[in-house]
């Protein structure tokens, strides 16, 4: 009676570490099959020819210079805050609040002005919004870093629901400053004056963010990795044992680095509220604070990779609403393409670290079937 345990079908083998150039040939590939899948689901859905789909998102992504210009806005904005959460996550701090920290960023620079709009010189103002936002942004996210590094609570739940405090907080303050009266919004701040709007470059209001979020990314790159706060992140986030072994105050690194995160957030609501929007909603960061940590993730943490990936997610989103808007779909239709492609460059992820590796009958194994059956 032969009792040897079989072995399963196949079963999941971590893979060595693949040369750069696989690994990018693997992403390629799944964009490929994403933007396959989408034009099928496109075309069973509106009978529209597959080059045409493609076309469309490529058009309304690209298709003019000002769809080009919102392009580089949208993309200034997401890669913004991703590079804000990244040296949280580099250091494992699950930081899932940049969404809170954002709007903490864009009230506090609202209500700077509405207040102090026409009691300031306009550059006087613009100082204080930079300073304040900043500072509300790093208090926003501090507040969870202290209890993290004091006592060790859950920095995932504690981020998440610092967000829905924000949210209400800028709600609350939306019907204090609302325009007209029980319209529900602030309406467009200053518009008379222009107090407090950052100024525009070349004509364009959307160049100096373009820059801002340009400087700030050399900035986290050589800070992740040249500089010792870096190291120290780095060291943190591979073992905090290690960490204090060496030296490391691992209380204060975390707080830190938690001011730094929130304050690159709450940078980033000062350029919605005082560079583009000039108004404050509770839907102004528009779910990117969640968009950001998927981002920072698949980029491996590497600031100049980022730019790529949120290229990726950005000009796909702008298509994919596009295609909606042409072939007379809801805006559901576009959400879905883009989860598609979410899904398949999340899925791809998981072929980069590991293989399936199937089931190996051995010759031995072979023969001494063959000879039970002439048995």
């Amino acid at each position: 009676m032969n009792n040897k345990t079989k072995e399963p079908l196949f079963h999941i083998v971590k893979r060595d570490n693949l040369p750069w150039y696989h690994a990018w040939g693997i992403r390629f590939l799944a964009i490929v099959l994403s933007l396959v899948l989408c034009a099928l689901v496109t075309t069973l859905t509106t009978g529209e020819n597959p080059i045409s789909v493609f076309g469309t998102i490529i058009s309304g992504a690209v298709g003019t210079k000002r769809r080009v210009w919102i392009l580089l806005q949208n993309l200034a904005i997401l890669l913004g805050i991703s590079l804000a959460v990244t040296p949280a996550f580099k250091m494992r701090f699950w930081n899932i609040g940049a969404e809170g920290q954002v709007l903490a960023g864009s009230l506090a620079s609202a209500a700077c002005m509405i207040l102090l709009g026409n009691k300031l010189p306009n550059g006087a103002l613009i100082a204080v919004i930079v300073l304040c936002g900043v500072l509300a942004g790093a208090v926003w996210a501090v507040i969870p870093a202290i209890f993290k590094a004091k006592w060790n609570t859950n920095e995932t739940l504690f981020t998440l629901m610092m967000n829905y405090v924000a949210t209400q907080l800028v709600a609350y303050y939306i019907i204090i400053w609302e325009v007209p009266k029980g319209s529900g919004t602030v309406g467009i701040i200053n518009a008379s004056t222009e107090a407090g709007w950052f100024p525009m470059l070349g004509g364009n209001r959307y160049l100096l963010n373009v820059l801002i979020i340009a400087a700030m990314t050399i900035f986290v790159y050589f800070y992740l990795n040249y500089s010792k706060h870096g190291y120290e992140i780095a060291v943190v986030g591979e073992s905090e044992r290690t960490a204090r072994y060496v030296g490391i105050k691992v209380e204060r690194v975390i707080i830190r680095t938690l001011l730094l995160s929130g304050a690159l957030c709450g940078l980033v609501g000062i350029l919605l509220v005082a560079g583009t929007s000039h108004t404050i909603t509770t839907t102004l960061a528009g779910g990117q604070g969640f968009t950001a940590v998927m981002v920072s993730w698949l980029a491996k943490f590497n600031p100049i990779a980022m730019i790529f990936t949120s290229l990726l997610l950005v000009f796909m989103g702008r298509g994919a609403s596009e295609v909606s808007t042409v072939f007379g779909l809801n805006q559901a239709f576009s959400d879905i393409l883009t989860g598609i492609i979410i899904f398949f460059i999340i899925g791809c992820e998981f072929f980069l670290r590991y293989r399936v590796s199937f089931r190996k009958r051995e010759k031995s194994e072979i023969a001494e079937k063959g000879g039970e059956q002439h048995v």
